[in-house]
């Protein structure tokens, strides 16, 4: 159908908008460095995530196809490597110019070619007294098997030959922890050399009775989508479960195969043959193979703040003042929290509180990604220790935090928190927290906070999203029973107030969907999401825009329908903000003016957030944060400063404005007349 794109495709091309920002010049050197290590890890999560996923679902072999573009799982990973080729060939030539760029500030990332025979004798002997002694190897002749590779480590491999002409292959691990990644060029000021390839210069010295016929520095990528439920032994505990499911993704089949440089095309294919990959998942690089390293070098050049977007600071918030007491403000009038131009204290602020009012009776809270050294968590088992009740709801599947949770889900325990985890074939994704407490006369009372991003204090200070903390008690008694179902192990039908996926949230949106199309022209909708993937609900958007519903869309990354189609989607745009922050929040607002239904939500509007998570939407029913929500709407779509435009051919523009006047929507959320107090 003309009118979707592929999931997979559209991915790719949000990567590509963040590869962008590492190649526009109005970008500070170091945040450009930053956005290109970002694109490399989005890509290497890619490979274990998607790729993997389709690779297990080609394995299948069950005749299922992508519900809105028809294409079987190996039409989706051919199209989806052909773009990563075509995408990764600009990534080259912008890590060049990176490079040319940092020239500039003294700092050289060099091959020996580029160095002077001094400086390489004397290289010559830092390897020999610093590194070789860290080094390890296998050397495989003929019939003996690959010793296993780590994913996403690099590796040094030799075609050797001995005295006799007899040939072996080398493996030797280059990720030794000891050593620096970044090797300082003796007598030259600012030049350095990656590890990596200072070893693969030197393997000659490391087999010394042999002769290097060939070498090059690999690095695979394993699939890590592996189904937590669909091997799950009830008569295990899911937690441990959970921990050997680590162990198991460790060792799951590689995707992909890097090189740095040409090598014996013998040896590829024993590699491939090896790790059973075909040729078609082999990628030559002459950008290092992993790129962590940049990291270090922002830090070499800390002192320049010219290199770095300037310093920004979150808002004070009148009713957090130390003065005030967070409880007792809540009850007189909701708070609205905008990360991160708010600061995560003042929650941080209400759950230290909780934890010692002597009028508060139990703390519930639904925990998916935080921090490695998490105040939040530490504050809940504070507060168990000070005999309040905590329940604390640990999603043990949140994908690649899985050792985190565990780890925080025994401390709590311990702690005497009461801990839950793993409802099957679900994900708990909502971000719930509620305060149960005794009013003045005695009666229970609920503070509840809900929001759009992860209880972490260090992603709230580079995701937006939004904090609501409020005193209304249908929305406490919904979130209430939203706990009761997730510790028993249910999910519940419906609500009052809140939208509560999987049962009660696609259906009411296509309701509100279907008010607005009953407006026709006069109808409105507006959506802040980071993915719109789910068919039911583009279709009804589909309907809703051929009855002249006009609908603006900002949407980060994935988004499978394509605006502006003629006869289709005309009244629908769609663009994409990527700049300093990561936009994370979401945004539902039906209608206009005293019409107007507004949502935050921590859905995005795809069939797994539909159908296979519990997910929150909450009503913003105070005029005045129904106000401030929808300047932020509007601002975000005013932005020409970082946006990109959705075209009806899939391809992204740039937007820009008259006389190349930027206007930065992040930037402008700093500004005085975004300072503003709750009501």
């Amino acid at each position: 159908m003309e009118y979707y794109v592929n999931r997979e495709i559209s991915w790719l091309e949000f990567n590509e908008r963040v590869l962008k920002n590492a190649e526009f010049q109005h970008v500070p050197l170091c945040e450009r460095l930053n956005f290109f290590s970002i694109f490399q890890s989005n890509l290497d999560e890619f490979f274990m995530v998607r790729i993997g996923s389709l690779h297990d679902q080609q394995l299948l072999n069950n005749g299922v196809r992508e519900n809105k573009t028809g294409l079987t799982p190996s039409r989706q990973i051919d199209a989806a490597l052909e773009k990563i080729r075509e995408i990764c060939q600009k990534r080259d030539k912008v890590y060049l110019d990176l490079l040319n760029d940092l020239s500039e500030q003294n700092i050289h990332i060099v091959r020996f070619s580029e160095i002077s025979n001094s400086s390489e004798r004397k290289l010559q002997s830092v390897f020999q007294d610093d590194v070789l002694p860290y080094l390890s190897f296998y050397n495989i002749k003929k019939k003996q098997e690959l010793p296993f590779l780590n994913n996403r480590e690099i590796y040094a491999i030799a075609e050797l030959q001995d005295l006799h002409a007899e040939k072996s292959i080398a493996v030797i691990p280059c990720s030794a922890s000891a050593l620096s990644r970044l090797i300082t060029v003796p007598d030259e000021d600012g030049y350095y050399i990656l590890l990596e390839e200072f070893i693969l210069h030197y393997l000659p010295l490391l087999f010394p009775d042999h002769q290097v016929m060939g070498k090059t520095l690999v690095r695979i990528t394993r699939n890590a989508d592996i189904d937590a439920d669909s091997v799950y032994d009830e008569d295990l505990n899911y937690r441990d479960h959970m921990a050997d499911i680590i162990k198991q993704r460790k060792r799951l089949c590689p995707v992909r195969l890097e090189l740095s440089r040409q090598i014996n095309h013998e040896i590829i294919t024993l590699l491939c043959d090896a790790l059973n990959l075909s040729e078609n998942q082999v990628y030559e690089y002459d950008t290092p193979l992993e790129l962590s390293f940049l990291y270090q070098i922002s830090d070499k050049l800390r002192q320049n703040p010219s290199l770095f977007y300037p310093p920004r600071y979150p808002r004070k918030i009148l009713a957090c003042c130390e003065d005030n007491r967070m409880l007792e403000e809540i009850k007189k009038a909701d708070l609205f929290l905008y990360y991160p131009y708010d600061h995560f204290n003042n929650f941080l602020r209400l759950l230290q509180e909780a934890s010692h009012h002597p009028k508060v009776k139990t703390i519930r809270i639904s925990l998916y990604r935080v921090a490695r050294d998490s105040k939040v968590a530490e504050t809940l088992a504070e507060a168990a220790e000070n005999g309040k009740k905590v329940e604390v709801f640990v999603e043990l599947k949140a994908r690649f935090d899985e050792e985190n949770n565990i780890e925080w889900s025994r401390r709590l325990e311990q702690a005497g928190c009461r801990v839950k985890y793993g409802i099957e074939h679900i994900k708990v994704h909502s971000k719930l927290c509620i305060i149960l407490m005794e009013d003045e006369q005695g009666n229970d009372f609920c503070i509840t906070q809900i929001g759009t991003g992860n209880y972490n204090e260090k992603t709230s200070r580079i995701y937006t999203d939004f904090c609501l903390m409020t005193a209304n008690q249908d929305i406490g008694k919904d979130g209430w029973a939203v706990f009761d179902g997730l510790f028993s192990g249910t999910t519940v039908p419906s609500a009052k107030l809140l939208l509560v996926s999987p049962q009660h949230m696609e259906k009411p949106l296509i309701r509100l969907i279907d008010r607005e199309i009953n407006k026709g022209t006069r109808g409105r909708i507006r959506l802040k999401l980071n993915s719109l993937t789910d068919k039911i609900l583009m279709d009804k958007l589909i309907e809703a825009s051929c009855a002249g519903v006009r609908i603006e869309m900002v949407i980060r990354g994935i988004c499978c329908l394509l605006p502006q189609v003629k006869g289709v989607t005309d009244h629908i745009r769609v663009i994409s903000i990527v700049g300093r922050y990561l936009e994370h929040s979401r945004i539902y607002l039906f209608g206009e003016d005293d019409e107007m239904t507004a949502y935050i939500s921590s859905a995005d509007w795809m069939t797994r957030n539909m159908s296979r998570r519990v997910e929150i939407a909450c009503p913003i029913i105070h005029p005045a944060h129904i106000k401030y929500l929808t300047r932020i709407f509007d601002t975000c779509w005013q932005d020409t400063a970082q946006s990109w435009e959705l075209q009806s051919n899939g391809c992204y523009q740039k937007r820009t404005s008259e006389n190349d006047c930027r206007f930065n929507a992040q930037e402008a959320f700093y500004a005085l007349e975004f300072s503003r107090d709750n009501p």
